[in-house]
């Protein structure tokens, strides 16, 4: 269905798979600063495009800071602790709703000692390791927040990617692509510079930056959402994915379904500790680029202050 929509109410482009944009359609995203990303028709992030050049000043403040091993290794403690303690307390809070097991104990247990060793940890590689062992606890535990009479092919049995194996894995490779975008727009309208992070190394077209900040929202804006739209089953294995092979994609229906569903979870307000009054998810992304700036232009401690309750 052809549609026209006025330019001034578009904030993002994103195509997928192996859809089409003219020259002139670039041209005009580029003049009215409107965002251009790429996707796979599986939800992989491709690259992207935003008009406009950031102060160089405020580059170089960044590459100084983080070129300092003991400030990045900091800034990548807080990072790890506060996407572990998100997994703890949605794992808390959904424990209560179903009742607790000596499993569930088992992991919860895990990832407080995880947390706690992660504080005491004097490297980055030390760091990376128990961030991994509480990730690891945590998505071996998420299959038990489903509900019992699901379809057998919606069900998590475990993480997998590249490509996802599953519906699930697929669902939430390609909520991550999104949130990975939101996340590049925002980095790129602070200012910041995504290739140039302090917890991931570089890959791909994954830029390490938007990779560090995208720790934070992962539980909050997609894990939580997805598990909740699978138990009020919203998805239907036959229509909404799409197999080839092993790799498990979700169709043109499924990927509407998906964004529906991240759009609508952006809208949601969160009272933020550092501000301390509430905003919608899709600002707070914003908010902790900018709040990580100020770790190193003066006005330190207010990032990735963001906990569940």
């Amino acid at each position: 269905t052809k549609e026209t929509v006025p330019v001034r109410e578009v904030g993002e482009l994103v195509l997928h798979g192996q859809a089409q944009i003219t020259t002139q359609a670039i041209h005009l995203c580029a003049h009215q600063e409107v965002g251009v990303h790429w996707m796979t028709g599986g939800g992989r992030y491709v690259g992207s495009m935003a008009a406009g050049a950031s102060p160089v000043q405020r580059r170089i403040r960044q590459y100084e800071a983080l070129r300092e091993p003991g400030f990045s290794f900091k800034l990548a403690k807080k990072l790890a602790s506060a996407r572990s303690a998100s997994q703890l307390g949605f794992l808390l809070r959904a424990s209560r709703e179903k009742g607790r097991s000596s499993q569930v104990d088992n992991a919860l247990r895990g990832i407080r000692a995880a947390l706690r060793t992660m504080n005491q940890t004097e490297g980055i590689d030390s760091l990376r390791g128990f961030e991994g062992e509480a990730g690891r606890l945590y998505f071996s535990w998420l299959p038990k927040l489903l509900r019992e009479d699901l379809d057998e092919r919606l069900r998590f049995e475990g993480r997998n990617r590249r490509p996802p194996r599953d519906c699930f894995n697929a669902l939430l490779s390609f909520g991550y692509a999104l949130l990975h975008r939101d996340v590049m727009q925002a980095i790129i309208a602070v200012g910041l510079e995504p290739s140039f992070g302090f917890f991931h190394t570089p890959r791909s077209a994954a830029h390490p930056l938007a990779l560090d900040l995208m720790e934070l929202f992962r539980v909050p804006l997609w894990d939580m959402p997805l598990v909740a739209s699978v138990n009020r089953q919203q998805w239907d294995a036959d229509e909404d994915f799409t197999h080839a092979g092993v790799q498990v994609w979700l169709s043109d229906k499924g990927r509407q379904k998906a964004i529906e569903v991240y759009e609508r979870r952006k809208e949601d307000q969160w009272k933020h500790p550092v501000t301390g009054y509430s905003l919608s998810y899709a600002r707070l992304i914003e908010l902790e680029c900018r709040l990580l700036e100020k770790e190193w232009s003066g006005e330190p401690g207010l990032f990735a202050r963001m906990r569940l309750r």
